[in-house]
Order: structure tokens, then C-alpha cells, then sequence
């Protein structure tokens, strides 16, 4: 079983900022794969996919996105997943919008999500799939670009980069991290 997680923050008031990505991604994922319900489990929504064939677990955390190592520790651990099955999706601003960019592991890379994931699990060898939101023209106002609404231009760009990065999960789970990089960087 894979285990697919979506980076965000929970709540109305963080629906639609680019912090949000990865669950957008998930929120894909489980429309065009998902089979039933999403249930309240792991300190997250949970959801059973079928990505053409391979059985998956979307796991949307809703511990907010500084503590969302927790929600992935706990399902890794009931079961009993290896890292390289679990593939985490979150915004980077350092990349330019709508660009993906996957990797077998590495550092967190300034992104809060990743950084406690790598702290929770004690690795940082899992794949993960960025999706740019570009950065604020002034580094100190990070906090409020991520957490911001985009213009209309650049929605339609994300929603472009949500699809490709649903497609971009599915690759890496019938044919691993580096037929996904190869394709998608």
C-alpha cells in the first residue's frame, strides 16, 4: 500500500491559499480515484484510493501544517509503511508557479511540513512532490504569500499544476520516484 499525503492547513479560512496545494492535489486524487468515505483517522482525513490498480491511502492532515509530521507518524506506523511508499505534496516557494518538482527525499527546504515530518519520522529519505507557488517579492513576507489568496491568473496556473501533479502520483506509484522525476521535472 502507498500512503499520499496533502500539505495544508484546515479550516475556511485556508481554503484556497497557496499553502493549501497539497490538499488541492488530494482532493483530486480522491475524486477521480477515491473508494468511499473520507473517515476522521491518524489526526487527519483519511480516504481509500484505487490508482489504477495500486492501492493507496490519501491522508490530508489536519493538524495544521507545523505539526503535520504527527498525522503522518501515525499512519506509517499502524501500517507499517516503508518511506519510500509514502509521498508527500506541499507548496514550495522557491519554486516559480505551477512548477513541479519531485525528488526521492532531501531536506525540507524551509517548507514547515517537511520539517516536521523529517523531525517525526527521524528521516528525510521519503519522495515528495513540490509544487511551486513563487515567492513574495519581500522574503519577510513569506508567511503572508503562503497563506494568501492568488490572482485568477494564477489560479488558473495551479489548477493546471494540480491535475498534473494527480497524474505525476499516479506514475510514482506504478513506476516509482525516478520515472516520476524523469517525466515531471
Amino acid at each position: 500500500m502507498k500512503l499520499v499525503v496533502g500539505l495544508g492547513n484546515p479550516g475556511k479560512r485556508y481554503q484556497g491559499t497557496r499553502h493549501n496545494v497539497g490538499y488541492a492535489v488530494l482532493a483530486e486524487l480522491g475524486r477521480r480515484f477515491g473508494t468511499g468515505a473520507p473517515k476522521a483517522k491518524f489526526h487527519g482525513e483519511v480516504l481509500d484510493a484505487d490508482l489504477e490498480g495500486v492501492r493507496a491511502l490519501l491522508l490530508s492532515p489536519t493538524t495544521y501544517m507545523n505539526r503535520s509530521g504527527l498525522s503522518v507518524q501515525a499512519a506509517r506506523a499502524f501500517y507499517k509503511i516503508p518511506e519510500d511508499d509514502i509521498l508527500v505534496i506541499c507548496d514550495d516557494l522557491n519554486l516559480p508557479v505551477a512548477k513541479l518538482r519531485t525528488r526521492r527525499g532531501g531536506s525540507s527546504g524551509g517548507q514547515k511540513g517537511l520539517e516536521d515530518i523529517i523531525r517525526r519520522l527521524g528521516t528525510d529519505q521519503f519522495p515528495r512532490l513540490r509544487i511551486g507557488i513563487g515567492g513574495p517579492a519581500v522574503p519577510s513576507e513569506a508567511v503572508g504569500h503562503v497563506l494568501g489568496r492568488m490572482s485568477p491568473e494564477e489560479r488558473q496556473r495551479i489548477e493546471q499544476a494540480v491535475q498534473n501533479g494527480a497524474d505525476a502520483v499516479v506514475v510514482w506509484a506504478h513506476d516509482g520516484i525516478d520515472a516520476c522525476m524523469n517525466r515531471y521535472n
